[in-house]
This record gives C-alpha cells, structure tokens and sequence, in this order.
C-alpha cells in the first residue's frame, strides 16, 4: 500500500527535526512526504529543506494560509494546500503534527492495520507526553479516538467523508463520518508516539470556546454538550473550562453558526454518541 504524509508546520523549529529523523528512520518508508511551511519566523523553513536535500521522498510548500494559530480551520487550510500537491496514486493519506517522535515500526504498523481489514478506513496509535520525567498516554480521549496529530486515512474513505474540515471539531467529525459511511476505526494501544509539544499549549482563551462552538458544529444537542463538557474539562482538570466550553456553544447557536454535518449524519452523530455512553453505563 501507498503512504503519503503531509505534515502543516508553523514555527516548528524545535521540533521537526525530530519529526522528520524518526519517519525517514522507519521500517517501512513513506512515498512521499509533503511538509508545508505557514509563514514560519523561525528556523522551520531551513530545516525542512535540509531534509529535503538528503530524501527526495520529502519536499516542502510554503503557503501564507490567513487568520490566526488556532485549532481547527487555519490547521486543515495548511494541510489542504499540501494534499493539493500530491498525485492520488496513494492508499492512505496522513495528517501528522510536526511536533511528533514516531517508533520506527509505526508506519509499517498502520499499514498492517489497514491490510488486515479492508473495512477499516482510519487507524492510528496513541499520543504520549512527558510527565515528570516520564512519558505517559496523552489521556483526554477514549481509546476508541485517534488524536488529530497522527491521523491516518483509507483512500476511499477520505473521500467519503469529504476529506477534512477546515474547522475545530475536525478530528472528531472525520471518525463519525467515517462510521456514517460504514467504515471502522481501528487503534493500536502499543503504538505509542511521543507528543514533544501538548496540545493547545500555545491557544489563546479565544480558541479555547471553539470545542464549544464545534459541540454545536457538529449537531449534537445541549444534553451530549453538557455531558462531553463536564467529561473533557474533568480529563484536563480544569473545570473554568467547562464554562467556556458552555458559553461556546451557545454563542455558535445564537450566531446561528453553519453545522459541519448534515441533518442526516446528524441523526446518526447523537445515536452514535448516546449508544456509547449507555455501553459504558451498563
């Protein structure tokens, strides 16, 4: 199977080297590598090109992508304009953050993941962040969830889905498409890849009443905002957030805010969601 990976990077100085080492280290080597450059200030650029130079698997876009670094929209922009690159001779197409140390055996893994089940259409493995000299699961999400730094996508069901949107709430609305569409989501638990930067670590407050506004983006009512608010400010342990989460919501609703998703998929978001809370009641 084919492997293409595009890699958004903004001031990733620090980091994508790092990136970059553990993936051309890989046991089973990507085809293409397409990492783009928003308007980095830093040393992103050069770094990027020096690996270029060494790999021609890898290249380089620089893009001027508008509107500030936040979650979401400005993030997917990037991404797009490095998919736009690509041919589409590919079976699976990743979006990786730059910020990320992979094992050598994850690409060869994920493809494994894919091979082994033709119904499946994302896999991935999980984020581990270092915690007081150790590296620990990146735990703010079910281990059903594959995080948005390492996504990784069936060709068929990428397409299904509509590719990505270019908006916070992407990350959860690809997998409940993905299953709107018949397709599984497979995770691996030994599949651990270091997480160099947490996440949201640079967001402003501003961003941070985007999961709010996403919660109602993505059609799912004011009883599974409430619940999966009280859930995620509890996993990040700070329950201010949970206000801003609340007040996203409702500042979406009265803005009148357009959904990401149909009435139709909709529907099937909030069974999807209720099922899963009773199968872990019960």
């Amino acid at each position: 199977m084919k492997l293409y990976i595009v890699i958004p990077a903004y001031n990733e100085a620090e980091f994508i080297g790092k990136t970059l080492q553990s993936l051309v280290a890989q046991t089973r080597l990507p085809e293409k590598i397409v990492v783009v450059n928003d308007q980095s200030t830093d040393l992103t650029k050069e770094i990027i090109l020096n690996f270029a130079e060494k790999y021609d698997f890898i290249s380089l876009v620089n893009t001027t992508s508008e509107g500030e670094h936040s979650p979401g929209g400005k993030v997917i922009r990037t991404f797009n304009q490095g998919y736009k690159t690509l041919d589409e001779d590919y079976d699976i197409i990743c979006k990786f953050d730059a910020d990320l140390v992979f094992p050598e055996n994850y690409l060869e893994s994920i493809i494994n993941l894919f091979e082994e089940d033709t119904s499946t259409g994302m896999a991935g493995g999980f984020c581990t962040i270092l915690k007081n000299g150790n590296w620990v699961l990146e735990n703010l999400t079910d281990k059903d969830h594959i995080r948005g730094a390492l996504k990784a996508y069936r060709k068929e069901c990428f397409l299904d889905i509509g590719q990505l949107r270019p908006a916070m709430g992407w990350d959860t609305a690809d997998e409940l498409l993905a299953q709107f569409h018949g397709w599984k989501i497979k995770t691996d638990t030994e599949l651990r890849v270091n997480h160099l930067k947490p996440t949201g670590a640079s967001y402003n407050l501003t961003s941070k009443y985007k999961q709010g506004e996403a919660f109602y983006r993505l059609r799912y009512g004011f009883s599974i905002t409430l619940i999966a608010s009280v859930k995620l400010a509890y996993l990040k342990r700070n329950f201010g957030l949970f206000n801003n989460y609340l007040s996203g919501y409702f500042k979406a609703k009265k803005e009148k805010q357009p959904f990401l998703v149909s009435e139709e998929e909709g529907r099937f978001i909030r069974n999807l969601r209720w099922q899963k809370m009773r199968r872990k009641i019960f």
